[in-house]
């Protein structure tokens, strides 16, 4: 089968379009013929050698797919081969053939094309996690969605809005601002031209943001909990502008919030399959009815998987890069 590697090459990887011996699956596995798969940043992040996979993950990247089950391991039921699935994976998705965990694979939404359903794990399992599972969001309160063009934003913006919260995001230049609203944000702020915390302040007549999911981190960190609301949650999923912040510990103590930071890929499989799960139970329902819907920026071969990730790593990308064998 064909496969996107890394070779590393003077600190930075190149991308290449090599044939592997196809996977196969194993205990509690199945094998997917690839219709579609995500790119991330996280495929940045292992590019550059600073996000290996986990152990027993293939070396090379993508951590979601769409496509057709075409075998299964033991102890899943023959009778799945067949099925048009999306999956949640630890790596290995940008090829021609991917192994996934079977309690990682969830169906086709209804009415959803297949190759744009490989938009829709990684994000929506990232976003509904930290929204509701970590940050605890309720009707009514207010998300701020840093980075709402983004994979993740754009369907965190869409999620929020479709659990009853009220939506801030952020975007950068007047176009994207007009299309994170369309995705039924209530407020979009031009990261370029605005102070985001002024903005926050002003939209929620001075209460703040109940919860702030940040794709940021570093540099936005002490403008993030500035923009916090009292007993407000700023959720960090991403690195953007670096590892490190200050911090104004007295600023959190006053408003008695919390900063969290978390991550999807070193979850354990069990973690994984119970987020799998509750996203089946109530968000694939919200896909089903249009509530929340794939954003795809653009398709592309698998051979120009350097250019996929160029869109990413330049912001030109206004939702999901797909890689299409």
């Amino acid at each position: 089968m064909r496969a996107v590697t890394i070779a590393s090459q003077a600190g930075r990887g190149k991308l290449a379009l090599s044939h592997l011996n196809p996977p196969e699956p194993g205990t509690g596995e199945v094998l997917i013929e690839v219709a579609a798969s995500g790119v991330n940043r996280a495929d940045l992040l292992q590019r550059a050698g600073k996000y290996p996979p986990p152990p027993g993950a293939p070396e090379w990247p993508g951590l979601e797919v769409s496509g057709t089950i075409v075998s299964a391991g033991g102890g899943v039921s023959p009778r799945r081969v067949g099925e048009k699935v999306v999956a949640l994976l630890d790596g290995g998705g940008h090829a021609e053939l991917a192994v996934a965990r079977a309690a990682q694979t969830l169906p086709v939404p209804p009415g959803v094309d297949l190759v744009d359903a490989g938009a829709l794990p990684e994000a929506v399992c990232t976003a509904w996690t930290n929204l509701v599972d970590t940050a605890r969001v309720q009707p009514g309160e207010w998300v701020l969605v840093q980075g709402g063009s983004g994979g993740v934003g754009t369907v965190a913006v869409q999620l929020a809005r479709a659990l009853g919260a009220r939506v801030i995001a952020t975007a950068g230049g007047p176009e994207r601002v007009a299309q994170v609203r369309e995705l039924g944000a209530d407020v979009v702020v031009d990261h370029r031209r605005e102070d985001f915390v002024a903005a926050v302040r002003a939209a929620t007549a001075g209460h703040g943001a109940d919860v702030v999911l940040d794709v940021l981190g570093g540099r936005a960190l002490p403008d993030n909990v500035r923009a916090l609301a009292h007993g407000g949650r700023l959720v960090v999923i991403g690195l953007q502008q670096g590892r490190r912040g200050d911090l104004d510990l007295n600023a959190l103590m006053t408003k008695r919030a919390t900063v969290t930071g978390t991550m999807l890929r070193s979850r354990t499989p069990a973690e994984k399959a119970a987020v799998v799960a509750a996203v089946h139970e109530h968000v694939w329902p919200m896909v089903a009815d249009g509530r929340v819907r794939p954003v795809v920026h653009a398709r592309l071969p698998l051979g120009e998987a350097e250019a996929a990730l160029a869109m990413l790593e330049h912001g030109e990308a206004f939702g999901k890069v797909l890689l299409v064998p």
